[in-house]
């Protein structure tokens, strides 16, 4: 018979030694680290990159308005469309070298063709040469079967004479009116910015000057009021 009594065995505790860390903690406070720093760590999704900056309170946001951002993107097109309509209003401001040179020509050019008409209306045109030609020719022809001296005269030399006067006041007529058109175009029509240049009236003068002379002289010369006609003597009698 055994009589020695049994033992009852206990769950001893034991105590980790000082300095050491319980596993179950250790792996607790690496849960919570993880977690914290998931929490902390934001993807930049323009960069592609995690940063350690903490991300925005959709709270904050909210209370505050817009963010920085949004507050520049938003601001920064309208600066930029303003400095693109400062620029064009310059531009606009600014006088077309093109416009400038342009303005003015055919007003120029017209007058220049009046005073050519006026020379052309006192020195005689070809026009007027082959006219003069023709009557001598047409006079010859119709006393070639006899006629007094007086109508020889008149067909052969005072029909050219004649002729010649025409033409010419026809070319003075011309140039008085394109001078006197040019004169008085500014004052019809929708009215110009800018004057009419100085050289353009000018010369647009000259022009109705020399058709003013030039319808003058024509007129004398058809008239006969400065040379009249050569008349035959009486033939001398036997």
């Amino acid at each position: 018979m055994n009589t020695t009594p049994s033992k009852s065995t206990t769950p001893s505790t034991t105590t980790p030694p000082a300095g050491t860390t319980d596993p179950a903690e250790g792996s607790a406070d690496a849960v919570t680290e993880e977690a914290t720093a998931k929490d902390t760590l934001v993807k930049d999704p323009a960069k592609g990159s995690v940063t350690d900056s903490p991300a925005k309170d959709p709270a904050t946001e909210d209370a505050t308005g817009t963010p920085s951002d949004a507050v520049d993107s938003g601001t920064a097109p309208d600066d930029l469309s303003g400095q693109a309509d400062d620029a064009d209003d310059a531009e606009d401001l600014e006088p077309d070298p093109f416009d400038e040179a342009r303005h003015g020509v055919g007003a120029g050019a017209a007058a220049v063709v009046s005073a050519a008409l006026g020379v052309v209306a006192l020195t005689g045109a070809w026009t007027g040469r082959v006219a003069a030609e023709r009557e001598t020719l047409i006079g010859q022809i119709q006393t070639s079967g006899g006629g007094s001296a007086a109508q020889q005269i008149s067909e052969i030399y005072g029909d050219a004479w004649h002729t010649t006067a025409l033409v010419n006041g026809v070319f003075a007529v011309l140039a008085l009116l394109v001078g006197v058109f040019v004169l008085v175009r500014p004052a019809f029509g929708a009215p110009s910015e800018r004057p009419q240049p100085t050289w353009v009236r000018a010369v647009a003068t000259a022009g109705v000057a020399l058709g003013v002379l030039g319808v003058l002289i024509s007129a004398g010369m058809y008239f006969d009021l400065f040379v009249s006609l050569p008349t035959a003597g009486a033939p001398a009698g036997g």
